[in-house]
């Protein structure tokens, strides 16, 4: 077919061109031809190589948890054994489950004897935050009366007092999570409002400010544990 197509070619040449050029035209297209046909055979020799490769090497193999491995075991006695073993598999399921719930609770029960353990070593601290509870008490009792001014004397006019700054030293000490710290943080913040209400002789922004500071200081006791060793609370 090739050669037919060759035979032929010189109808398509304009007479402008001579035969003699169209025939080393053609000699030249079929040199080119030659060379584009070796080209395409190496590329498809190298396809079917990387292809060949691709297909031959191991798929890579998947990183399996414990819960994982113990779910393909199941699924594979699924396959074996049909809808008999449906109470086994429940079994180990839940077996799985209430092992991971005992390491949770081993790790939340060496927290709490860790968390008691600094408690049980911080005797001053706890006399702070005790101090902490009567200034509370007399300071609502006085803004509940309406005198501010005895509630300004117990407060001590700023943050800068030394029962604020005691305060302050246990919370930093027995402080660990987050919650903790941001009920100091709230603690302080209201602190502050207060003083500064209470200051500007303002009954109703005390009030406030006294329940956010007194709610705060409570909650941050019974995320430390510290609830039930504090009298007043």
């Amino acid at each position: 077919m090739a050669t037919a197509f060759l035979s032929t070619a010189n109808s398509f040449f304009p007479s402008s061109i001579s035969p003699s050029t169209s025939s080393s035209c053609l000699s030249s297209s079929s040199s080119s031809l030659g060379t584009a046909l070796v080209y395409l055979n190496n590329q498809n020799v190298q396809r079917r190589t990387l292809c060949k490769a691709f297909n031959e090497s191991p798929p890579p193999t998947p990183a399996l948890t414990k819960r994982g491995f113990s779910l393909c075991f199941i699924t594979s006695l699924v396959l074996a054994a049909g809808n008999g073993c449906s109470n086994a598999i429940a079994a180990i399921l839940e077996a799985d489950d209430d092992e991971e719930l005992l390491e949770k609770v081993k790790k939340d029960r060496k927290k709490r004897l860790e968390r008691q353990g600094v408690i049980s070593s911080s005797g001053q601290e706890k006399g702070y935050l005790q101090d902490v509870v009567y200034k509370l008490s007399e300071i609502g009792q006085a803004i509940d009366n309406n005198d501010l001014s005895t509630a300004s004397s117990v407060l001590g006019g700023s943050t800068d007092t030394e029962w604020v700054k005691n305060a302050n030293v246990a919370f930093n000490k027995l402080s660990s999570s987050p919650e903790e710290k941001t009920q100091v943080e709230t603690f302080n913040s209201s602190l502050a409002s207060l003083i500064s209400s209470v200051t500007k002789n303002d009954v109703e922004s005390s009030k406030v400010a006294f329940v956010t500071s007194a709610t705060a200081f409570e909650k941050w006791t019974t995320l430390t544990g510290l609830v039930g060793q504090l009298k007043g609370l």
